[in-house]
């Protein structure tokens, strides 16, 4: 537990330039107190404490904001910044090295007791306000732009965005960068390929004019 710590102080200190020092981390990270919250909870809810797991969990939303179901499985040094209004739901799987911003719903789509809710892979960042909806798998060190809604698989490496998610290629290798305002968009994309392609059709039409005339 105590070694957890320590990586989870580190990790923090490594992605969030606003962070001081460690005493600083230790005290007013509440993304931090939420997925340590979860430790405790995840520990009884496996060993068959499952109303004490829910009474945990139920307190660490009300001193958090973070909702986390105790039977979902969190991986190590994953890092909830400025996580008001998270949700991970109860047959979730976040890997190791996760990024996860305010509002990231991690959601189920079926009523039956089964795998239902998404499976994170390593090194994933997903962004503000992304919905993250069903039994579907986001690939190692792949990327969610904010407010985007991810009902299908994503490959490895991959940037998704937009509504319903688009994958989208870009030339950052890092998963880690933050600069998300940099994120390519796909309906910009489109829409400027339609402006290229009626400039040079009217380009075209003007020869075919100036032919006749």
């Amino acid at each position: 537990m105590f070694d957890r710590i320590r990586e989870d102080l580190l990790m923090v200190r490594l992605r969030d330039p606003a962070a001081r020092s460690k005493f600083e981390i230790f005290f007013c990270y509440s993304g931090l107190h939420a997925v340590w919250y979860h430790l405790i909870a995840h520990y009884l809810w496996k060993h068959g404490h499952c109303l004490s797991a829910r009474w945990i969990s139920t307190v660490n939303r009300f001193f958090t904001g973070i909702e986390i179901h105790p039977a979902a499985k969190i991986g190590r040094r994953v890092f909830i910044d400025h996580g008001m209004g998270v949700v991970i739901g109860e047959t979730t799987e976040v890997g190791n090295d996760v990024l996860l911003y305010q509002g990231v719903v991690l959601g189920g789509t079926s009523t039956v007791r089964e795998k239902r809710h998404p499976t994170i892979g390593d090194g994933v960042v997903i962004g503000s306000g992304a919905l993250i909806i069903g039994d579907i798998k986001l690939g190692n060190g792949s990327k969610v732009g904010a407010g985007s809604v991810v009902l299908k698989d994503v490959p490895n490496g991959a940037t998704i965005v937009g509504v319903p998610g688009k994958i989208v290629h870009e030339k950052r290798p890092c998963a880690m960068d933050q600069e998300h305002q940099k994120l390519p968009d796909p309906i910009d994309e489109a829409l400027k390929n339609l402006i290229e392609k009626q400039e040079i059709l009217e380009e075209e039409i003007n020869k075919l004019k100036n032919e006749k005339n």
